[in-house]
């Protein structure tokens, strides 16, 4: 797996908590963040890199969105077959 930096749209909760809505990807194709599961402090095992990990649901699937600060948002991306 590989690193795929994307834009994420994001919104600061009232109690200070960064919530991310939406992100795009490398296609330009947007997606629609319908829930987040779980958030926590977490390495990316599969792409390297660590930061706020957002388990993500989107389009029914689960997904990791990594947060490493400095506005930087990433996701794992499937290489090979």
């Amino acid at each position: 797996m590989s690193k795929v930096y994307v834009n994420v749209l994001a919104e600061f909760t009232t109690d200070g908590r960064l919530l991310p809505k939406s992100f795009t990807w490398k296609d330009g194709s947007v997606y629609e963040i319908q829930r987040i599961s779980d958030i926590r402090r977490a390495a990316s095992l599969k792409a390297g890199g660590a930061g706020t990990r957002y388990t993500c649901i989107v389009n029914g699937f689960e997904s990791h969105l990594f947060y490493e600060g400095e506005s930087k948002w990433f996701l794992e991306e499937k290489t090979g077959s």
